[in-house]
C-alpha cells in the first residue's frame, strides 16, 4: 500500500502529471486512481477541485515516523504551501488529506486549521487522515 496525499481548493490549477518527474514534488497523479480522487472529495473535502500532490510518497508529520522521510514530508509541506500561496487570493484556502490508498472514505482522525504561511512546520503533527485547512 501506498500513503497518498489530497488538495482540494475551489479553484482549477496546473498539473504535472508525470509520475517519472524530476522535480521534488509536484501536483498531479501518481497512487491514487479516479475512484480515490471521488472518494475523498465526497469524504473529506469541502472543495469542487480534487488533486492528489505527491513526490512518490504522501505527507505526513508526526513524531512516530522515521525521521528521514518526516524531513521529507515539512519540505513537502512548505513547498505546497508555496505553490498554493501563489494561486490562491486573500480569504481563500486549500485542504490538505493524506492517507492510505484505499482509504479516502473512512473517518478521519482529526482536524486542524493552519494559515498558509505562519505556521511553525517544526510545532505542527499532521498525521494520516488529518483534515488540514490552510487559510491565506
Amino acid at each position: 500500500m501506498s500513503l497518498a496525499s489530497y488538495i482540494g481548493c475551489s479553484i482549477e490549477i496546473p498539473i504535472n502529471d508525470d509520475e517519472y518527474s524530476d522535480e521534488f514534488f509536484y501536483i498531479g497523479g501518481c497512487f491514487a486512481g479516479d475512484f480515490d480522487l471521488i472518494n475523498v472529495k465526497k469524504y473529506q473535502f469541502t472543495t469542487p477541485c480534487v488533486y492528489e500532490v505527491s513526490s512518490h510518497w504522501g505527507i505526513e508529520i508526526s513524531e512516530n515516523m522515521n525521521p528521514k522521510t518526516c524531513a521529507e514530508s515539512k519540505k513537502k509541506l512548505i513547498e505546497l504551501c508555496k505553490i498554493m500561496d501563489s494561486y490562491l487570493e486573500k480569504g481563500d484556502f486549500f485542504e490538505l488529506y493524506s492517507c492510505w490508498v484505499g482509504e479516502e472514505a473512512e473517518k478521519r482522525d482529526g482536524e486542524i486549521t493552519l494559515r498558509i504561511n505562519n505556521f511553525d512546520i517544526d510545532q505542527i503533527e499532521i498525521p494520516e487522515k488529518t483534515l488540514v485547512r490552510f487559510e491565506k
